[in-house]
């Protein structure tokens, strides 16, 4: 029974859960996708005159401005690269001292700089990204502020 449980945990986390996973996120993104249909139908039963791209603009998520999407690649950089130091430095201490009752820190230490390196991965992205679309963010930034002006 134990050998079982140790073959359907790995492949349970390993393919059924990401799989889950996006199944789950198709699905809410059809859900939305079927909501704004349902109300652009509505509106136009009751006022055939109406603007669609104006209602489909105003019912449409809100786009994220590329700063924010790079702020949060620095965001993820530096958490997954704290949390890689941590366990990193955690697995040292284990190892030097011999204490914790765990047989094996080099776990702790291989978790640790993995998750250094995802972090410095985020971080390279985010400079890379930063030096790339830094006249997009400009000009996005001059539209939010003529928008804002309209206004």
């Amino acid at each position: 029974m134990e050998d079982l449980v140790a073959i359907l945990v790995p492949i349970a986390c390993g393919c059924v859960l990401p799989i889950f996973g996006i199944w789950w996120g198709v699905r809410q993104k059809m859900n939305e996708t079927n909501k704004r249909t349902e109300i652009v139908l509505a509106a136009l039963e009751k006022n055939p005159d109406m603007d669609i791209e104006e209602l489909l603009r105003k019912i449409s998520p809100k786009q994220k401005l590329l700063k924010e999407k790079l702020l949060k690649k620095l965001l993820w950089a530096c958490l997954t690269a704290m949390v890689g130091l941590g366990m990193t430095g955690f697995g040292i201490y284990l190892e030097c001292n011999k204490i914790g009752g765990t047989d094996d820190p080099a776990g702790f230490i291989i978790a640790g700089l993995s998750l250094l390196g995802v972090g410095i991965a985020f971080f390279i992205n985010y400079r890379v990204g930063k030096k790339m679309l830094a006249k997009e963010m400009e000009v996005e930034e001059k539209a939010l502020i003529a928008e804002a002006d309209r206004k």
